[in-house]
């Protein structure tokens, strides 16, 4: 065990744990930010994704050791509570989820496209999205939403 210090949605932890530890391990069961989910553990369906100095990173298999000294950023780092990120509004207006599981890692990668590309066509948000999977089937609805919530930044509402 060793003790890191990361930074997570701008607060500093001091976590001990074995470097080699899954940034998702240390994220859900050390810090208890419970937003990026485990789906598969191979860094294949995207429900861990996080942001790492503004990157989309799969948490579920890249050691903690790795973001030493990185801004790491999850869903409950976009906003708060009494005000929805953009992206989440959005998401509520299409009603684009059904179960959610894979909804945090959806909004993280959605918010990487945005932040590069303010304006994406519907074909460059599926091909952002590709590595993330939806078993409810609402990818229509997930585009249309990322396509509502870049409408609303470009509009000057906050990131």
């Amino acid at each position: 065990m060793t003790v890191l210090s990361l930074t997570i949605n701008g607060i500093t932890h001091k976590v001990d744990a074995d470097p080699q530890m899954p940034l998702l391990y240390v994220l859900r069961n050390i810090v208890g930010i419970t937003s990026p989910k485990f789906g598969c553990g191979l860094s294949e369906c995207g429900a861990c994704t996080v942001l790492v100095e503004g990157k989309p990173v799969r948490a579920c298999c890249v050691p903690v050791v790795s973001f030493s000294g990185q801004a790491v950023t999850t869903l409950e780092g976009l906003s708060t509570s009494d005000a929805p990120h953009p992206l989440q509004q959005a998401f509520i207006d299409e009603q684009a989820v059904q179960c959610g599981y894979c909804i945090s890692g959806m909004i993280m990668t959605a918010h990487a496209l945005l932040m590069t590309n303010p304006s994406p066509t519907s074909e460059e948000i599926k091909l952002a999205l590709m590595g993330n999977l939806c078993g409810c089937g609402t990818h229509v609805r997930i585009v249309r939403a990322i396509q509502r919530a870049a409408t609303m930044l470009r509009a000057g509402q906050s990131t």
